[in-house]
């Protein structure tokens, strides 16, 4: 009873709820990463095939964030949400049973479409209950229960796959999407407004956020950082079972591995930050990131810890000053957090998705291609970093 009480009172209802709603997008694509070169065997289909369905998935998913987020300034934020988590479990249904690449690149299609809803109006609710330190503590909390989604959602489709089939991965993210359906259902609704703008006026949030330079410049300096992590997380499945010669069960166990850097980061960061103001933490992630890119370039590393060891640093150093960086750009905003939340998350995944893009391309050494990234990404928001600071707004204020 006792430690009920303390886990209710470290991590209440409405933090599991935004956390498994976070959860979509890594649920939805790291627990089938160890399926895709079976796929690619089972259906006889070219690789690029089989690659269109994570395409797919997040090219749907960045374009319906700008929609979510509007919708949800203006009828609130449960309808949205329970409209996405709806086609979210259709969707998984379908994917289940996909007969073919065109048939599971469909489901995944409507996945993208069902899972941007979450995702766009999470932080709107953490903006809408809780405020300054609070909101950057509940951010904090719900990346850490977040992070152990990619380590073990790979780790649990290597297992399905080996006792089952890799349709059942869709089928146990039903049953999440059911969990998180029933949650929204139970959960009040968070925006309290008297007057409902028009339609026209939320669309109008997203020209306000454009003219908003410290919001677009801080957005622009933090999305270059997620280059390297988002390449690394499409290209792992062909880097470490068809070039490194690991099983699926093998590539679940290190990117897992990988993945154990978003759970630590959030923890050390929730302690350091008690100490250290965030706008000092924030340079050392980044030369972090820096330095773990140029280790991906060390051809004299032994393999796979080449990839391995400075992809965990590189993670970890990305996780690390990933809850006050969104904390920090909605900070810059006033009105408008539905649209607010749902442009920065599609800029994240627009630069991701590109990434992973880039990537696929036949590069002879994979590794330094992904190194060369890192440096590059990273690089850039070095330099902008210094401009981005000197624009921030240092107490709640107007937006430009």
């Amino acid at each position: 009873m006792g430690l009920g009480r303390i886990l209710k009172e470290q991590f209440p209802p409405i933090i599991l709820l935004l956390a498994l709603l976070s959860a979509f997008p890594p649920l939805a694509t790291d627990m089938y990463l160890p399926a895709l070169p079976l796929l690619q065997h089972e259906w006889q289909a070219p690789l690029v095939t089989i690659n269109l369905t994570l395409v797919a998935f997040f090219v749907t998913y960045c374009l319906f964030l700008l929609v979510y987020g509007p919708l949800s300034d203006r009828y609130g934020r449960k309808p949205p949400l329970l409209v996405g988590v709806g086609v979210f479990m259709l969707a998984c249904l379908l994917c289940s049973a996909a007969l073919s690449p065109g048939m599971l690149i469909c489901g995944r299609i409507l996945q993208g479409a069902g899972a941007s809803a979450a995702s766009a109006i999470v932080f709107a609710v953490s903006k809408d209950r809780f405020s300054g330190r609070q909101r950057q503590r509940v951010f904090v909390q719900i990346g850490a229960i977040v992070a152990a989604a990619p380590m073990l959602a790979p780790i649990l489709g290597g297992w399905i796959l080996t006792s089952l089939s890799w349709r059942w991965i869709f089928l146990l993210q039903t049953v999440l999407g059911v969990v998180a359906f029933v949650g929204v259902i139970r959960m009040d609704e968070p925006l309290r407004q008297q007057t409902a703008p028009s339609l026209g006026q939320v669309a109008a949030s997203y020209l306000r956020l454009f003219r908003n330079r410290r919001y677009m410049l801080l957005l622009l300096t933090l999305s270059c950082t997620c280059v390297p992590v988002f390449a690394f997380i499409g290209g792992s499945p062909d880097l470490y079972i068809t070039r490194l010669g690991f099983d699926e069960r093998q590539f679940s166990y290190f990117f897992g591995f990988n993945s154990l850097a978003f759970v630590l980061a959030p923890i050390i960061f929730s302690r350091v930050a008690r100490h250290t103001p965030v706008i000092r933490l924030l340079p050392w992630a980044f030369a972090g990131m820096l330095v773990a890119s140029l280790l991906l370039l060390c051809t004299w590393i032994p393999l796979p810890w080449r990839l391995t060891l400075p992809m965990f640093a590189l993670s970890f150093a990305f996780s690390f000053c990933r809850p006050a960086s969104n904390n920090l750009i909605l900070e810059q905003v006033d009105r408008g957090a539905g649209a607010a939340s749902s442009l920065m998350v599609f800029f994240y995944f627009m630069v991701g998705a590109l990434a992973m893009w880039l990537f696929s391309l036949d590069w002879q050494d994979k590794i330094q291609a992904l190194g060369w990234m890192g440096v590059a990404a990273v690089g850039c928001t070095l330099a902008l970093w210094p401009v981005a600071k000197r624009r921030l707004r240092p107490v709640a204020g107007h937006d430009d």
